[in-house]
């Protein structure tokens, strides 16, 4: 009676797989040298799916029966395919040898990808355009047999590690050809990564088909554009946000006066101002042009704007201008314009000191006066 005990101890009557590791994805079933019993109790559980195989062989007519989730009673009834193979009759009823493999259906999440370099996309508005990115993906199994064939192959464990970096580099690789076909702008690829995750996905779905796995998503996290095209994009998004090209030009006008005037070079203050000047009046004039009927022949030079008193200003015997109010702020600020400095505009019979004019006065009355002689 030992000796009975002792060999039926050795049949595996319950073949089962409570997987503790969320990262693997097949576990061959542990037999070692046991025999597994006719009648023996395999339970799949939700989320898995079991496959027979043939013991030692997994060619393509090797990998037998495919169960999903549920309690069975191995039968030769309801394993068919490995009964055929094995030649049993119909109720052949001794223990057996052969290999079982559990799949864990549930999805993989949080898989990362990223492509193999930048990518070369050609755009309507900015041309030829390298962009890099990079993101995360989930995927399962869809097809038990395909996985074991093709990936899986004698391997005890099969984990989730040991198809990752191969699955990174292939899509890394794919995302690259895929990227210039997704049909997306560059300047909306930061603001569409949903849109561009899914069009990744549709293209590339089949590339997992192969294995047996299915894409399940796709998520961008972030596009990467070259420096150039980034600020040319949030020059645009400036010019949108201006609006009045008008303004924006006096806005840029007064940005020079500003530099100008922090600058304590005398040469560097006098070309800011010089350019800023005329920035703010040849744009203006630019933009004012567009929106006003021709009053005068060619060649004519229009009217100062009402309220306007531009000036020259004499520097080291010679004139420059003419500066409009915010210039010659500047001028004053930076010493270039002081009470004694020489100024003319039009309507003056001659060049007087800048105190002498009533417009003026009140650029000074921040500095004190001149000091009295020794």
């Amino acid at each position: 009676m030992g000796l009975w005990n002792k060999l039926s101890n050795e049949f595996i009557d319950i073949v089962e797989w409570l997987d503790d590791n969320p990262n693997v994805m097949v576990h061959r079933f542990e037999r070692y040298q046991n025999e597994i019993k006719m009648g023996a109790k395999l339970t799949v559980r939700e989320g898995q799916v079991a496959v027979m195989v043939n013991e030692g062989q997994m060619g393509k007519g090797q990998v037998a029966d495919v169960f999903m989730p549920g309690m069975y009673d191995l039968s030769t009834e309801n394993m068919p395919i490995l009964s055929t193979i094995k030649g049993w009759k119909y109720g052949f009823n001794s223990p057996f040898k052969a290999e079982v493999y559990f799949f864990k259906t549930t999805r993989f999440t949080n898989l990362k990808w990223g492509t193999a370099g930048p990518a070369t996309m050609r755009d309507p508005e900015f041309g030829v355009v390298r962009v890099t990115a990079f993101g995360i993906y989930g995927l399962r199994i869809r097809d038990a047999k395909t996985v074991l064939l093709e990936l899986v192959g004698t391997q005890a464990d099969f984990t989730i590690q040991d198809i990752e970096e191969n699955l990174r580099g292939k899509i890394g690789l794919r995302i690259k050809e895929v990227m210039p076909e997704i049909g997306v702008p560059v300047i909306d690829l930061e603001s569409k990564v949903s849109v561009v995750g899914q069009r990744i996905q549709e293209k590339i779905a089949g590339d997992f088909e192969q294995y047996g796995l299915e894409l399940c998503e796709v998520q961008v996290q972030d596009i990467g554009l070259p420096e150039e095209v980034e600020k040319a994009i949030d020059q645009q998004g400036a010019m949108r946000a201006i609006g009045n090209m008008q303004q924006f030009a006096q806005y840029q006008g007064a940005q020079a006066l500003r530099d100008a005037a922090q600058n304590p070079g005398m040469a560097g203050a006098m070309m800011g101002v010089g350019v800023g000047g005329m920035l703010n009046q040849s744009m203006g004039n630019l933009f004012t042009a567009n929106n006003t009927a021709p009053a005068a022949t060619a060649g004519a030079v229009p009217p100062p704007l009402p309220g306007a008193t531009p000036y020259f200003v004499a520097v080291n015997g010679a004139q420059a201008g003419p500066f409009e109010r915010a210039a010659l702020q500047a001028q004053v600020v930076n010493g270039t314009l002081t009470r004694d400095s020489l100024v003319w505009r039009q309507g003056m019979a001659a060049w007087a000191k800048a105190s002498e004019q009533a417009d003026l006065i009140d650029l000074f009355a921040a500095l004190p006066p001149p000091l009295p002689p020794q």
